[in-house]
């Protein structure tokens, strides 16, 4: 993309209104833009930064062996009714009537509608087990919206859903699910902690959040710090194992690590007074196991082996995917801007060129381009006719990974600037080895055709 044909307003002052880095950020970048209280417009940069996460987490979810689908935003009261949380949900879930009188709301959350989906087409074990899951918009009427993306009215989910025949089975796909989150967290370079954590209105007694530690964190947390110690890396699955699966529960979830909701300081005082920790933490997914709470109240049954009617159990798995937008911004900033992850950066380098107009610099500008976008990468080429200090400002803000500089001083060089938005360090090399370094270090994220 090139800049000069881009959509990117991005705002030299900072925001008053925003509170926390990740909100005054995102709207200096050009990333969202403010319709209402809690409800954002989705600007390109911020849009594509969504869809690259939104990515990610199919990428897993499918290695995972669950099964996307699509359930609308419009959910019929009754279904609510049936399991008995229509009235019990609160003043969050926003509540419509149709042209018709008929009672609708806006889904905060989506298990009674697959519940209905399930029942209506498995009717025998055999079918099982079955995992479903959908990214879509939810939407929940916060008493005070704050801080964004963070905690909007309006914002994107994945969630998902698992039906199996036995408590045992259910408890798998809960361990399964752990193991996918690990995995979509680490690829977006965070580290999210598996905490015990309280169900609150979807029920059960099993349940973790997963949660980014960072000062603007909304809960407060309690942890031994062997459990930052911990790292997935690449090790690979069998998802079908399930001792395999339950072994990663356990080296994930021994050690004391909890929100303030179920902290317990008698446990807590077991640990280690040197690893004891008190901290903050933004929760970016869930998950829950339920049993058969849904499935008893809206009669979603399979014939079991013994040939009689037996009800299913269920659990929950949730991934707050725009909220992550914010959470690895407040892991990852300086006091210069973004600094993104090369998993989920929305543009994979930059290239600036320094005399636009000049007939060398704007060739090997264009060559930069052309190799980049052949090797299956995406670069973000700032071709207006602006000051220097002004573009690398732009680049900073806007936080992508890698910045190539190119000038004339430097083509009679044979050299082009590469730049580390992370760690600042730059290095003069050729420009073909720029290029060859770039593919270089996104190949190893499985990233381009390098």
């Amino acid at each position: 993309m090139r800049l000069s044909r881009y959509f990117l307003p991005v705002l030299k002052e900072s925001p008053r209104d925003a509170q926390i880095v990740s909100h005054r950020y995102m709207l200096q970048a050009g990333m969202i833009k403010q319709s209402s209280a809690g409800i954002y417009s989705w600007l390109p940069l911020g849009f594509k930064a969504l869809k690259r996460i939104e990515q990610i987490v199919h990428e897993e979810q499918e290695r995972a062996g669950h099964i996307p689908l699509l359930m609308p935003t419009l959910q019929s009261a009754d279904l609510w009714r049936e399991s008995g949380r229509y009235d019990d949900y609160g003043e969050e879930m926003l509540r419509i009537s149709d042209r018709h009188g008929h009672d609708m709301l806006y889904g905060p959350t989506n298990e009674e509608l697959i519940t209905d989906i399930f029942r209506s087409h498995v009717s025998s074990y055999k079918s099982l087990p079955l995992t479903l899951y959908h990214i879509q918009w939810k939407f929940r009427d916060e008493r005070r919206p704050r801080f964004g993306v963070m905690r909007g009215r309006e914002f994107y989910m994945k969630d998902g859903y698992n039906f199996d025949l036995t408590k045992e089975d259910a408890l798998h796909a809960y361990n399964r699910h752990l193991v996918s989150y690990l995995r979509t967290y680490e690829r977006m370079g965070l580290q999210a902690i598996p905490m015990r954590a309280d169900s609150g209105p979807i029920g059960g007694d099993d349940t973790h959040e997963f949660l980014v530690l960072a000062d603007t964190g909304e809960s407060e947390v309690f942890y031994d710090s062997a459990v930052t110690d911990l790292t997935f890396g690449d090790r690979e699955i069998d998802y079908d194992d399930v001792e395999q699966c339950a072994g990663v529960m356990e080296e994930f979830t021994s050690k004391y690590a909890r929100t303030d909701e179920t902290h317990d300081e008698a446990l807590f005082a077991e640990v280690p007074e040197e690893r004891r920790k008190t901290a903050r933490g933004i929760e970016v997914g869930q998950i829950f196991y339920f049993g058969t709470k849904y499935s008893e109240a809206m009669g979603a049954t399979v014939q079991g082996p013994d040939g009689k009617p037996t009800p299913v159990h269920m659990g929950s798995h949730g991934i707050g995917v725009s909220r992550l937008l914010g959470a690895i911004i407040e892991a990852s900033h300086d006091d210069k801007g973004i600094i993104w992850p090369e998993g989920v950066t929305p543009y994979h380098a930059g290239i600036v060129n320094l005399k636009q107009g000049d007939a060398e610099a704007d060739a090997a500008c264009e060559v930069l381009y052309e190799q980049l976008t052949n090797a299956g990468l995406e670069p973000l080429y700032d071709d207006r006719d602006e000051r220097a200090g002004g573009k690398f400002a732009t680049m900073d803000m806007i936080g992508l990974p890698w910045r190539i500089t190119v000038g004339p001083r430097g083509l009679k060089n044979g050299v082009v600037e590469l730049t580390s938005r992370k760690t600042g360090e730059s290095e003069e090399m050729a420009p073909e080895a720029a290029v060859a370094k770039i593919v270089e270090i996104y190949a190893a994220h499985g990233i381009g055709r390098g």
